[in-house]
């Protein structure tokens, strides 16, 4: 049977869960709350020093075929028997509410090396996506007073943080093209050159997430995040909230860091090769060296809105506020929108001629 590490208050034994707001540990019962150390030192004097009595629950045997990918755990607040997905490293118990960490989805190279911990709490992601969804021209005018969050989830998602220093070559194709004009012609003059720039720029936490289960359009669409936020990791942080471990190992994630590091490099040296008429790269040579990486839970509220029938699926970003998602289209919204574009060009194409 695997295990769950809880944290209990030690002055009513109520749950203790992270709370975003103080950046402190809060019991919900009697409102006290606990730095990350007096926590710590709470929990170790109890592991030492607690009581003796102990609870061994034997996990009743299944199928394994009908249990792949799950795990089975139980509540130490009300013995419920708990199946979960075997990448949750952190629940909470559907029947009594208590928050849970599963200790063995932390251990050895599981364990995170370091965590942003939550910043926005569930209204303020709520607000976050109502902010959203202002100044969208083809959104439903109904949308956000009658869609239903249908469910709203705090998540700590596993990232891959790399880091590198890129060395590139590249070259490019430019172009400069001059118009005049005389009595008789109209000349065009192009002039072509081969445009080169070589350098060295340095690539720090770069994020690929690590579960398969998470869009990475919706990951990639949050960012950025604020690491001077990030701290070592701390399994209190996680209560309260959903946690996954990785699921896609840093090899596996190579591809696309890599993919990162070579458009991101090739996006600032292309910044650099001003005053032509068109640069096209016609040779990219990038070399990465010193590359290391990371473990880290990086915060996310999901949210699930059903509107008009439909389920829709938003990330917050839960430290920033940032939000990606698809919007629903107010058809007749968008027929009418295209009719003005079509009419403003049909005038002005009406004033040139006149």
């Amino acid at each position: 049977m695997s295990s769950i590490l809880e944290y209990k208050c030690p002055n009513c034994a109520s749950d203790i869960k992270f709370d975003s707001s103080s950046q402190k540990f809060k019991c919900e019962s009697c409102d006290a709350s606990f730095t990350e150390e007096e926590l710590n030192t709470i929990h170790d004097f109890e592991q030492n020093f607690g009581d003796e009595s102990s609870f061994n629950w034997e996990k009743t045997e299944t199928n394994a075929g009908e249990m792949s990918g799950m795990n089975e755990y139980i509540c130490e607040s009300c013995a419920a028997h708990l199946a979960v997905d075997e990448t949750t490293a952190a629940s909470e118990c559907p029947y009594c509410g208590s928050p849970i960490i599963m200790k063995g989805q932390l251990a050895g190279m599981n364990t995170p090396d370091c965590v942003i911990p939550f910043k926005l709490d569930k209204k303020a992601a709520g607000e976050a996506l109502k902010a959203f969804c202002k100044g969208k021209p083809l959104l439903p005018s109904n949308f956000v007073s009658d869609n239903k969050i249908k469910e709203m989830k705090g998540v700590y998602v596993p990232f891959w943080l790399f880091d590198c220093d890129a060395d590139a070559n590249i070259v490019y194709d430019a172009t400069k093209v001059r118009h005049w004009s005389d009595s008789n012609y109209n000349y065009t003059e192009t002039r072509h050159y081969n445009v080169y720039r070589s350098g060295n720029i340095g690539f720090a936490d770069i994020p690929v997430d690590g579960s398969s289960k998470m869009d990475d359009a919706y990951m990639d669409g949050v960012e950025p995040y604020n690491y001077a936020d990030m701290t070592e990791f701390n399994p209190g942080y996680l209560l309260g909230y959903m946690a996954d471990k990785y699921d896609v190992t840093a090899e596996d994630s190579f591809p696309r860091a890599e993919t990162r590091v070579k458009n991101s490099t090739e996006d600032a040296f292309r910044s650099t090769v001003v005053g032509y008429t068109s640069v096209v790269p016609k040779m990219s040579n990038i070399r990465a060296d010193k590359g290391k990486y990371k473990y880290a839970l990086l915060p996310v509220w999901m949210l699930n809105s059903k509107y008009n029938g439909e389920m829709y699926t938003f990330a917050v970003n839960g430290q920033t506020g940032k939000v990606s998602g698809k919007l629903p289209i107010d058809k007749k919204k968008f027929w009418l929108y295209f009719a003005g574009i079509a009419a403003a060009i049909i005038a002005i194409g009406q004033f040139f001629v006149f």
